[in-house]
């Protein structure tokens, strides 16, 4: 969430244009009596940290967060975020005090106390009532770790073509998102043969839509876990970000900070999935177990980028762990191929 670049470069045209129009908007808000209030994320962290992740908005006074939350997309996006926000956070019996950044957000290592499995923290703003985010803690280990993607993984989207892009974003209701036929079931039986599995949901979506897709992976039975999302605004070199970097730059930071872990990363081939989890693959052998690829239909493919095949050429071409990705149109088949394959064990037997 934070902006990567730092130093002394002048920030983009974009960057200081949405600089601009924020601190306008922020003054008009505010003299109409908005305050700053968190919203908070899911985080992680494991032995003595954590990591806390949030974003800290201007609503009116009455707003519940509850409130629509199930409604149609264009409504999480007018959002007003609210920078250099002082926010507290108590995590067990450590208390932070820290300033919100650009955009609002909060993506802070913090020291902790807290003990493994699943805890809460709690963030406050002077002007508005606490919230409490869940945060994971991730034992000492040695233990297995699950990377999934989002769309056309586990909820069948089709982008980033960019009308059906917009529809899902904007129009369509959570409630009427369908989910990728047996990939919950898949993750439901590793969690059965690892309980302690810690599961993140990596996606180059945009945090405005967190909480419903949150609410997506939950009413569909998916494991609860930490989203590393993106912000779709300006960056300080250019009008938009990169959905490979924001995967890329994830993936390397859950390798570094929970070195007990070894990782099955799970993606489709309607993008770029297959040649960043082979990437990963190759510069850490030693911490990914093995990788799983839906494959999409012709149609999917057609919608998804405008070609029939998948977008970076076969899937089984790229990365070497355990024998090479491990391929299948759904959940069901996928679960059948890694139990033949024995790359997650115990899920041979199920």
């Amino acid at each position: 969430m934070a902006d990567p670049m730092s130093g002394s470069l002048r920030p983009h045209l974009a960057s200081r244009v949405e600089a601009q129009l924020h601190a306008t908007l922020d003054r008009g808000l505010r003299a109409r009596g908005w305050i700053p209030q968190v919203v908070p994320y899911v985080g992680y962290g494991s032995d003595g940290w954590v990591r806390v992740m949030a974003r800290v908005l201007l609503t009116p006074p009455s707003t519940r967060r509850d409130e629509d939350s199930d409604g149609r997309g264009w409504r999480r996006f007018l959002t007003a975020s609210a920078a250099d926000i002082p926010v507290t956070i108590r995590v067990g019996e450590r208390v932070h005090v820290v300033t919100s950044a650009r955009d609002g957000y909060l993506d802070l290592r913090l020291d902790s106390d807290l003990a493994p499995g699943w805890n809460t923290v709690q963030l406050s703003t002077e002007a508005a009532d606490p919230v409490d985010a869940p945060v994971r803690i991730v034992g000492p280990g040695p233990g297995l770790g699950l990377v999934s993607d989002i769309d056309d993984t586990v909820m069948v989207t089709m982008l980033p073509r960019p009308l059906i892009a917009l529809r899902n974003a904007f129009l369509v209701k959570e409630s009427a998102r369908r989910p990728v036929p047996g990939m919950a079931a898949l993750y439901s039986d590793i969690v059965e043969t690892h309980p302690d599995l810690f599961v993140v949901y990596l996606s180059t979506g945009a945090w405005n839509a967190a909480e419903a897709l949150a609410e997506f992976l939950a009413r569909h039975g998916y494991p609860s876990g930490p989203l590393l999302l993106t912000d779709w605004g300006p960056t300080q070199t250019g009008w938009f970000r990169s959905g490979q970097e924001h995967k890329r730059e994830q993936l390397r930071r859950l390798f570094e900070e929970l070195p007990q872990l070894r990782w099955l990363l799970v993606g489709d081939d309607g993008q770029h999935d297959p040649s960043l989890y082979a990437e990963a693959a190759a510069a850490r052998p030693d911490r990914v177990l093995g990788v799983a690829i839906r494959q999409l239909s012709t149609t999917e493919q057609v919608v998804s980028h405008g070609t029939p095949g998948p977008k970076d050429g076969p899937a089984g071409t790229g990365g070497a762990v355990g024998g090479g990705p491990v391929l299948g149109g759904d959940g069901f088949t996928l679960r059948q191929r890694l139990g033949e394959r024995n790359l997650i064990p115990g899920l041979e037997s199920r």
